[in-house]
């Protein structure tokens, strides 16, 4: 049976985790079904319960994915579902945003047969979903999204050491490899797919299975997970995630202001969450911050990570999250086929959607430049960006770091996509 806590436990629980270090690893890691949050609250303009789809780390040194699944209430439905196979399911069968209204939100011409073609981005998650090329095969049926499987060099999966030596498999991380690989697909449907499993969600495991993804040639590196900051994460910052002209995105978390790690990493793009309606104005959304009673998108400053250059806020003397978002509220969430512990279609949210949304949207803008940073590549073109005024995920006194305004803020970073201009290196 499923035993809830509240965000507040959840925050303290991860809190918890952090006093050891970052360094330590070898020790068991509790199970998705183990204690996942199931809280009820208000989000945007509807009422859904969630629950984790992964369970607060056990052990220092662990991390847990960003993904929330929608257990209850009326989240909304795509409005804009798009082509669909004729052998697919009714549209009314599936809730929560699709290919079509991703790409209409943010303004990206995925459906062009040359955008993103060629292009590889990679999820790095823990243990193993035996069921992920088939489940992705039907939401790409679906949404009437290209095949993407290992036989047409589409899709791969691999273990830590780029081998075929899955790691257990796991109904939790199962989800969010689910989220992950539908919210790839459907922002660059044409996007080759390279799923890496970490044997184990420590910090050390995960960290391989990024440089392992980098070394088989990924581009674009999504992490859907994080935890609480430790003064070791500096070391984990140049053992995993400094690689020079790699497009690594990571969630900044789904507790409310405060910071996770890797997200406070200077090497990834930070990607925070918002609550995405459609609307009759010219853009045809809006979005705020994505907040609630102790849930909502991370954000804010880092304890012990410099200030990246690129970086120019000034109340914050360190790095802060995020840089960009986008849409992350469960109650305004994305429709996910997941077979592995659940019954097909679902509606996903938190920071766990957006960061691949936003390493696809790298994926589409080309491959960054050699030896750059692309994490700074959206400061350069701040006005190629949706930027979100509106909305809180906490108590910071009233600051930018906890409460969204116009240009830089903590929550939204400097914006959700318009396009791809933000982010070419």
């Amino acid at each position: 049976m499923r035993t809830s806590i509240t965000s507040a436990a959840r925050r303290t629980a991860l809190a918890a985790t952090a006093v050891v270090g970052l360094a330590l690893s070898g020790l068991a890691v509790a199970p998705a079904d183990a204690a996942p949050a199931a809280d009820a609250h208000g989000h945007g303009s509807h009422h859904v319960s969630v629950a984790r789809s992964c369970a607060v780390p056990q052990h220092a040194g662990y991390l847990a994915c960003n993904a929330l699944r929608v257990t209850g209430g009326t989240p909304v439905k795509a409005h804009a579902t798009g082509a669909r196979s004729t052998n697919a399911a009714p549209a009314a069968a599936v809730s929560g945003f699709g290919p079509a209204d991703i790409q209409g939100a943010y303004n990206l011409a995925s459906a062009a047969a040359s955008s993103g073609a060629g292009q590889t981005v990679a999820i790095v998650d823990a243990q193993d979903d035996p069921n992920a090329e088939t489940d992705l095969a039907t939401y790409r049926s679906q949404f009437g999204l290209p095949a993407c499987t290992s036989a047409n060099g589409c899709f791969s999966k691999v273990d830590q050491n780029g081998g075929t030596s899955y790691p257990s498999a796991d109904s939790g991380w199962a989800g969010e490899i689910s989220l992950d690989l539908d919210m790839v697909s459907a922002t660059c449907p044409n996007c080759n797919i390279l799923l890496v499993e970490a044997n184990t969600a420590s910090t050390d495991d995960l960290g391989t299975a990024v440089n392992q993804a980098v070394t088989l040639g990924a581009k674009f590196v999504s992490n859907s997970y994080g935890g609480s900051e430790s003064s070791d994460e500096t070391n984990a910052d140049n053992q995993y995630y400094n690689h020079p002209g790699v497009a690594i995105t990571a969630s900044a978390g789904d507790s409310g202001y405060g910071v996770e790690y890797p997200a406070a990493s200077p090497y990834v793009t930070s990607v925070g969450g918002t609550s995405l309606t459609a609307d009759s104005s010219a853009r045809g959304w809006s979005e705020s911050v994505w907040g609630g009673s102790g849930d909502g998108t991370g954000s804010g400053c880092s304890a012990y990570e410099a200030k990246p250059s690129w970086q120019t806020d000034s109340g914050c003397a360190n790095r802060t999250v995020a840089d960009v978002s986008a849409v992350a509220d469960p109650a305004t969430g994305v429709a996910v086929y997941d077979t592995y512990g659940a019954s097909g279609w679902q509606v996903y949210g938190g920071t766990s959607a957006s960061s691949p949304i936003i390493a696809s949207v790298y994926a589409l803008a080309g491959n960054p430049g050699a030896n750059t940073t692309p994490a700074s590549d959206p400061y350069a073109n701040t006005s190629a960006l949706n930027d979100v005024t509106s909305g809180t995920n906490g108590d910071c006194g009233g600051t930018y770091l906890c409460t969204a305004g116009p240009g830089y803020d903590g929550p939204t970073g400097l914006g959700t996509p318009n396009g791809t201009a933000a982010f070419v290196g």
